[in-house]
């Protein structure tokens, strides 16, 4: 407790006070105020990077940690904030097909429309024992379950408790979080994606490369190999906002369907070949061209399948996803391009209509950037289940759509790798 107290009071601590910290933390040992006023001070007096390298060593230490016993396990992570983007459930097949390890253990959704582990669930079981879900890893090379069954960083649960109602997301605590789950978990090797854009969580390439840099340092005292892109978070990826048309867009990709979104599936294929990459035996720049003949080829897509029957499938057809009953459009109010797309009010509307807690509420996307539309032109179909969510995200929509309609020299511009 002393050493809580000395971090409210804006000390520097070291590696033998952070441990005591965690330690107390997945423990409960700490109230609610007490927690918060720990959160609070760290993002306040932001950590230094050993500090955080500290703090991620000691929950690393606080729970269980994996070991696959094999040289090379892959994993793939995204800091969040763009709504879709779901490209950890095309990454998982594409390189498990491939022959690499990937076990993923995701989170649910907390303040976003849906998280990898919500969007699953629509498609199969992500609540699975243990010993359960390392059998899935060690037949099919890969799993995407819900990771607290796992006891991985449990001091990271109790303190994202916190963290997230306070919308508090500091860069140290960001990078101890992502990086104490993915060492737990046995990855020898990560490729993390950082989307910067006007409404992403990351708003400038100098912000971005601030962040990739303490990635690094932590990463490499913590001897996990990590690949950091800088992609383009101008929008949401794909046409689904919400678990059930997330999970429509993932399938759609997996079977190489024409309605697919082409933006998910090539970002899936550039992260994927990444990963592929780490293999040995992959020459530098092959790994895109791989990835695209798994997918091609339908072996991701029979690898999902196979994946999605060992955890336990359930019944889902992408040609009919079962949406909420009740629903509402948007149009444009002007002629012009599609100039900007704001993707905390996309999200926003998106919880409000009801997603994730009804798998089914959600928003359809029906244009995106640079897409030109007249007055009246349909830009998205809000789906939710009962009147009231339906109305607050109605009222959300004519306060502001998130779109935003202009000339097309008013697009925003980044200039990242993907």
């Amino acid at each position: 407790m002393a050493m809580l107290f000395r971090k409210i009071g804006g000390e520097r601590l070291g590696r033998e006070d952070f441990r005591a910290i965690v330690q107390d933390i997945a423990s409960h040992h700490y109230s609610k105020i007490e927690l918060t006023a720990f959160v609070v001070a760290c993002n306040r007096a932001e950590l230094d990077r050993e500090e955080v390298y500290f703090l991620t060593e000691a929950m690393v230490a606080s729970g269980r940690t994996l070991d696959w016993r094999e040289p090379l396990v892959v994993d793939k992570h995204c800091i969040g904030g763009i709504p879709g983007n779901r490209t950890s459930m095309l990454v998982v097949p594409i390189v498990a097909s491939h022959g690499l390890l990937c076990p993923k253990t995701s989170s649910r959704a907390i303040t976003s429309p849906a998280g990898t582990a919500d969007t699953m669930a629509v498609l199969a079981n992500v609540e699975l024992p243990f010993a359960s879900l390392e059998q899935i890893v060690r037949t099919h090379r890969g799993c995407l379950a819900w990771g607290g069954t796992a006891d991985l960083s449990p001091a990271d649960d109790v303190l994202i408790s916190v963290e997230r109602p306070l919308s508090i997301d500091s860069p140290g605590q960001m990078v101890a979080s992502i990086l104490s789950k993915k060492i737990a978990a046995g990855s020898t090797h990560l490729v993390l994606d950082i989307p910067i854009g006007p409404t992403a969580k990351v708003r400038s390439m100098p912000e971005a490369q601030r962040l990739r840099r303490l990635f690094e340092y932590v990463a490499g005292r913590m001897h996990l190999a990590l690949d950091v892109v800088i992609t383009d978070g101008r929008q949401p990826i794909g046409n689904g906002v919400g678990p059930v048309l997330e999970a429509r867009d993932v399938m759609q990709v997996l079977q190489n369907d024409p309605r697919a979104p082409i933006d998910l599936r090539q970002k899936a294929l550039r992260l994927a070949g990444r990963l592929i990459e780490c293999d040995p035996d992959v020459r530098g720049g092959d790994g895109f061209a791989i990835a695209r003949d798994i997918l091609d080829s339908g072996r991701a897509l029979s690898r999902m399948n196979a994946i999605i029957e060992a955890q336990g499938s359930r019944s889902f057809d992408p040609n009919a996803p079962r949406l909420g009953a009740l629903s509402f459009e948007v149009r444009a109010d002007a002629s012009g391009v599609v100039a900007g797309i704001d993707n905390v009010q996309i999200a926003r509307i998106a919880r409000l209509a009801g997603a994730p807690k009804v798998p089914g509420a959600g928003l359809d996307l029906l244009r995106k950037l640079g897409h030109a539309v007249a007055a009246g032109d349909l830009l998205y179909r809000v789906h939710a289940d009962f009147p009231a969510d339906l109305e607050f995200a109605r009222q959300a929509c004519e306060r502001a759509s998130g779109f935003t309609i202009g000339g097309a020299d008013a697009q925003p511009h980044v200039f990242v790798e993907f």
